[in-house]
């Protein structure tokens, strides 16, 4: 006799009680982020592998925990729907999630586009949506089994938003650039200052504007004084734009040019975004010693004070190294 084909596809098969009625809903929905697709009414498929055995066998479990009945079997398509069928349906779902990311990838191509040079909120808004686009992206191809014809399309639309995006950032930064720095201003920011905070003021009474004084407000209740400065807050004049935090714009503002100050930028950055970016072998030591001392005060002067004297000692130790 001849041997048997190989079973193709794994199927769940299920039996769900009226009630509790949300049961459905929600294997429904895990069923959807699984990718599976609907061949009959609660007859759902996916390509065999063990990772789709076990991803069934837990929804499996929840119909049976919430009272109903499933079945995970093995098929070989013989008669009525062919193995070409059952791909098509694939593609189709997964061809309408590729279009749907590709709209919104368009629709916020053409919001930067209507402005030769986007306004920093847009940027904010639009790189908001961009990482929601790229996890969205990446969802959809774990679960592209066949490779759906619309990928490339969307996955290219949601690049182009990126390289758009980098670019306007780039023209901002530049355009924004100030070649004198202030003196003598008053430099606003928030209670309680921390890493960022505080290295922007070493920063700032150090390197470009000596004769500066600080003051600390709350966080959204203050109102910009004529003279004011603000830096590291909401709708501040300095403030994080991208994935760069306070201290990284500053030095960019203002082209600050000295070597010793890059390492201690990667080393705030660290800290402050926590993203582990530049992993500098100084920075884990670094944050210890910042919330050392923000725990052994309160006073953000003289947080201000501490933490000046330890960047002071930092910024020698990079300069005669030259690191």
């Amino acid at each position: 006799m001849p041997r048997a084909t190989r079973a193709r596809w794994l199927l769940l098969i299920h039996q769900i009680p009226p009630k509790p009625g949300y049961l459905r809903v929600k294997v429904w929905r895990r069923l959807l982020r699984l990718g599976a697709v609907g061949l009959k009414n609660s007859v759902y498929a996916l390509p065999r592998s063990d990772q789709a055995r076990e991803d069934f066998e837990w929804v499996r479990r929840e119909v049976v925990a919430g009272g109903g009945d499933a079945t995970v079997c093995e098929a070989r398509l013989v008669e009525g729907l062919s193995d070409g069928d059952v791909e098509a349906l694939f593609h189709a779902a997964r061809s309408a999630d590729y279009e749907e990311l590709a709209k919104d990838a368009r629709r916020l191509l053409e919001s930067l586009a209507r402005s030769p040079q986007a306004a920093a909120e847009l940027r904010i808004q639009v790189r908001t949506e961009l990482g929601r686009l790229q996890r969205r992206l990446g969802e959809v191809s774990a679960i592209d089994f066949f490779g759906a014809p619309s990928r490339e399309a969307a996955q290219t639309l949601v690049e182009d938003l990126e390289e758009k995006l980098q670019g306007e950032d780039a023209a901002a930064q530049s355009s924004s650039r100030i070649a004198e720095p202030p003196r003598g201003r008053v430099w606003v920011t928030r209670k309680g200052v921390h890493v960022d905070r505080i290295a922007c003021a070493w920063l700032v009474r150090r390197f470009l504007d000596p004769d500066a004084s600080f003051k600390f407000v709350p966080a959204r209740r203050h109102r910009a004084l004529p003279g004011e400065i603000r830096f590291d807050m909401f709708d501040a004049e300095f403030t994080h734009e991208g994935d760069r935090c306070t201290f990284e714009v500053l030095l960019d503002r203002f082209a600050v040019a000295d070597p010793a100050l890059r390492p201690i930028a990667e080393i705030v950055h660290d800290i402050d975004i926590k993203d582990s970016k530049y992993e500098r072998p100084e920075t884990s030591g670094i944050d210890r010693l910042i919330a050392g001392l923000c725990a052994a005060h309160r006073d953000d002067e003289a947080r201000l004070a501490r933490g000046s004297a330890l960047f002071d000692d930092l910024y020698e130790a990079f300069r005669r190294s030259r690191t």
